[in-house]
């Protein structure tokens, strides 16, 4: 959820990211994974956006991961030879703190190869930073501030006075998604306008990821039972073809 949300914050105002992470307010448009012959599930994490001149890559991660160095070389290769004459920035945000180590890692390094990228630790930056662009509002809270909550009331108050509703909506809600990386979730909703929020595109379509990977995980496990596929697809409202689908995932996980 935490990363769907900061796709869909890049994604949508992205001349804010460009002023953030490139310096300067260009009109951004998104480059589809398939663009770069990449898998959508393994870009889960990651936008790619990009202007005229160059493409910026953004990969977002709740925790990190030992294989991020090298998905950042993978990807810069695949940006090359798909564009050849645009530059890249490729920045990793991490989102919430911890004492890996894994987060200051800016290079990827093999035999004769290096290749670096950019790294943002949320918690090590200024909330005024994020204070400053509409888009990246929902930020502001993950930011090195000793009081998350009066930072969130900020945040609020500043959304509060957004004209525009779907554009409030989408940002109360994304405000209230990510602050719940640091706070709780009665802080959060004593500070969150919630009938606001709920008129949210972020807020609705999580509520249906939520409630479809639900369905999934109980058609798995009736299907585990060695219930038919039939009898699944009545039981949780799932098709036929999706429980067909998990299945065979199932038994292609059960043989590797």
């Amino acid at each position: 959820m935490y990363d769907d949300t900061c796709r869909f914050l890049a994604e949508h105002f992205s001349a804010d990211f460009a002023s953030w992470l490139l310096g300067e307010s260009v009109t951004l448009t998104e480059i589809k994974p398939s663009e770069l012959s990449l898998d959508p599930i393994r870009a889960d994490a990651m936008i790619l956006l990009q202007s005229d001149e160059s493409i910026l890559h953004i990969e977002f991660q709740t925790l990190p991961k030992e294989e991020i160095p090298f998905r950042m070389l993978d990807y810069r290769v695949r940006g090359k030879r798909r564009y050849r004459n645009k530059t890249m920035r490729q920045v990793v945000i991490y989102l919430k703190p911890t004492t890996s180590e894994l987060v200051y890692q800016t290079a990827y390094v093999m035999e004769r190869t290096r290749h670096e990228f950019d790294v943002i630790r949320l918690w090590e930056q200024p909330p005024s930073l994020f204070l400053q662009y509409p888009g990246l509002l929902p930020f502001a809270a993950l930011g090195r501030t000793a009081n998350p909550a009066e930072t969130l009331r900020q945040v609020t108050q500043i959304v509060d006075q957004i004209e525009e509703s779907t554009t409030q909506a989408n940002l109360m809600a994304a405000s209230a998604i990510l602050a719940g990386l640091r706070l709780e979730q009665d802080v959060i909703y004593s500070l969150v306008r919630r009938d606001i929020m709920q008129e949210s595109v972020i807020y609705r379509s999580i509520q249906e990821e939520t409630e479809a990977r639900a369905k999934r995980s109980i058609a798995l496990n009736f299907l585990r039972e060695g219930l038919s596929v039939e009898t699944v697809a009545r039981g949780t409202g799932l098709s036929i073809e999706e429980v067909r689908q998990l299945q065979q995932q199932m038994n292609e996980s059960a043989q590797n």
